[in-house]
């Protein structure tokens, strides 16, 4: 008896090199799995790690009305030839093109992942183009899950009233604890530490994403110096990219973040344990979040993690247990709690014990994929 044909979509490759990681291997062992990306330099990379099949579909993550129609042409062709039973889609655009494809092709199920919401902080037009978009989405879909239950609430709160599930505790595809664990010996991580100029007694901050507005940099970079001029032997660790074309920091954040004397800029990487292995602290001082896959990873290297007060970040943070909260946009809450950090040994040394045994418990892969797998086979079964 064949296996059900299940299909992957996401805007570009990095989701699936990096978000979705061993998710697609995982669910082969149940299903004919086909990922479907736009090209880039990282499908070589997904290729090797999952060892799938990639159908290559022009997608761009801005509004590109022309090659948007291509794609949706593309993919609906596709999927009539391949007749998927399950097509699941991630990321606002490839969710929009792949729903209505799927709907056009009569696929069965059409599920859509809500892992990240842009229109929480969007305005005028472009609010109202999302508003939209992301209806059309949900309407086209027989099927929502989302990534936290905080997330699930604010959709219902504005956008529809269709059922949505969470997989496990929430997250897009758990941690996997055994490969993100501190192995380096302190010898390793003060040779590690001295390749970027951080000595081996610093207190090392890590932010791990975008570097953009809504991911709370600004805040960050004023926060940091604040405690840098108290504390000259901190640093702040930023590891990714900037965005300049898609929600920038402003010219004096993007000066201090190349020029100030604490802060050490990697560029993106495709591997972040070794940049964890020497932190400290993890700092996500974000707006907005689906559930990070970033504060997860960072707790399963036993780091304590300061995290604003937003669904997502309060699903995985309990605070004075494994971490601790602040307001948005809230500078100097965020020094205080960096500046404590430093200032309370006692204080960091219990949020640092518990912050590994506290993400195992919740957000272990292994079982996020089972859960994930019982939900597939649940859908299949409830519509025969």
């Amino acid at each position: 008896m064949s296996r059900p044909r299940l299909h992957l979509v996401t805007t570009v490759p990095l989701s699936l090199a990096t978000l979705l990681h061993g998710q697609p291997r995982a669910l082969a062992e149940h299903f004919d799995v086909h990922l479907v990306t736009a090209d880039g330099p990282l499908v070589d990379r997904v290729l090797r790690q999952e060892g799938l099949p990639i159908r290559i579909v022009p997608m761009t993550r801005q509004i590109t009305p022309r090659s948007d129609a291509a794609a949706l042409a593309a993919l609906t062709a596709f999927f009539g030839r391949e007749r998927p039973d399950i097509v699941q889609t991630y990321t606002p655009k490839a969710g929009l093109i792949g729903m209505l494809a799927a709907r056009a092709a009569c696929v069965p199920h059409r599920i859509h992942g809500i892992v990240g919401m842009p229109l929480m902080e969007a305005t005028g037009r472009r609010a109202a183009i999302l508003t939209a978009t992301e209806r059309l989405t949900y309407a086209c879909a027989t099927d929502l899950t989302s990534n936290s239950t905080g997330l699930r609430t604010w959709v219902h709160d504005h956008l529809t009233r269709k059922p949505i599930t969470v997989i496990g505790h929430g997250s897009i595809n758990g941690v996997d604890t055994a490969a993100w664990r501190r192995r380096m010996s302190d010898a390793e991580r003060d040779a590690h530490r001295a390749t970027i100029d951080i000595d081996p007694d610093d207190v090392v901050f890590l932010f791990v994403g975008r570097i953009v507005r809504d991911k709370g940099v600004e805040e960050l970079v004023e926060a940091f110096d604040a405690v840098h001029r108290v504390h000259p032997h901190a640093k702040l660790l930023m590891v990714g990219d900037f965005e300049p074309d898609l929600d920038p920091v402003n010219a004096a954040t993007a000066h201090a973040l190349d020029h100030h004397p604490g802060i050490r800029r990697t560029g993106f990487a495709h591997d972040v344990r070794p940049w964890a292995s020497i932190a400290d602290v993890f700092v996500l001082p974000s707006y907005r979040e689906g559930l990070p896959n970033s504060l997860i990873e960072a707790g399963s290297m036993g780091l304590p993690s300061i995290a604003t007060d937003i669904n997502g970040c309060n699903e995985v943070i309990v605070p004075g247990e494994n971490g601790v909260l602040v307001p948005v946009r809230d500078g100097g809450r965020l020094r205080d709690e960096m500046q404590r950090m430093i200032d309370d040994p006692l204080h960091f040394a219990k949020l640092r014990a518990a912050s590994r045994p506290s993400i195992v418990r919740r957000f272990d892969q292994r079982w996020f994929h089972g859960e994930l797998v019982k939900y597939y086979l649940d859908r299949l079964e409830s519509r025969g």
